[in-house]
Order: structure tokens, then C-alpha cells, then sequence
């Protein structure tokens, strides 16, 4: 058991990630908006098999994800569980999958 004063606990926001409310970006992909800070946003993404982000993302900041399982397709470029990716300001993508995946993202917000 760790302790924890009072303001280390201003310091550090902690979630159980499958307890965030799960949203449905399109049929086949759920998001769940992890807690943000002024300096980035997180987010976890569950790709049904043969799912496609609805369009082509750009990113204005740095933004960075980590495949946890499954396999994201980025062009002709497969990415398996343990791949981190990183884009950077001014990048575009359009994830796809075709045997499902879920990754871990970051995304640096604008200062």
C-alpha cells in the first residue's frame, strides 16, 4: 500500500481506464477520453475488425499511440501490439484495422 499526502494528490489523477464511459466515434470504433491536463489529452480506442477511422485525422500538435493489442494499419505500414507511433505537427493519417486493435494515445495540446 502506497500513501499519499494531500498534495501529491492534487498532483495525479488516477482512473480504472474500462471504467470510462466508452463513446461510439462510428460503428465498429469506441473511444474512451481519458482525463486531460492543460499539456495533453488521452484517449484509449477499440477497433473492430475491418474498422477505418471515418477520415483522415490532422494534427495540428504532436500526437503519439501505443498499440496494446491486435494490428493498425497506417498506409501500407502494419503496426502489431508493442509498436508506439509518434506524428508530428502538421502529419495525417487514417488508421484502419483488419483484425481489430486496440491503442493508447496521447495527444500534446497546443501551449
Amino acid at each position: 500500500m502506497s500513501e499519499t499526502n494531500g498534495a501529491t494528490a492534487l498532483l495525479k489523477t488516477t482512473v480504472q481506464v474500462e471504467e470510462v464511459e466508452p463513446v461510439e466515434v462510428v460503428p465498429g470504433i469506441v473511444r474512451r477520453r481519458l482525463p486531460r491536463t492543460e499539456y495533453a489529452g488521452g484517449w484509449l480506442i477499440d477497433f473492430a475488425p475491418g474498422s477505418e477511422w471515418p477520415e483522415v485525422d490532422v494534427h495540428a500538435t504532436e500526437e503519439r499511440y501505443f498499440v496494446l493489442s491486435g494490428e493498425v494499419i497506417e498506409g501500407e505500414e502494419r503496426h502489431g501490439p508493442g509498436t508506439y507511433v509518434v506524428f508530428a505537427p502538421g502529419s495525417r493519417h487514417r488508421p484502419r484495422t483488419e483484425t481489430g486493435a486496440r491503442m493508447l494515445g496521447i495527444t500534446v495540446l497546443p501551449r
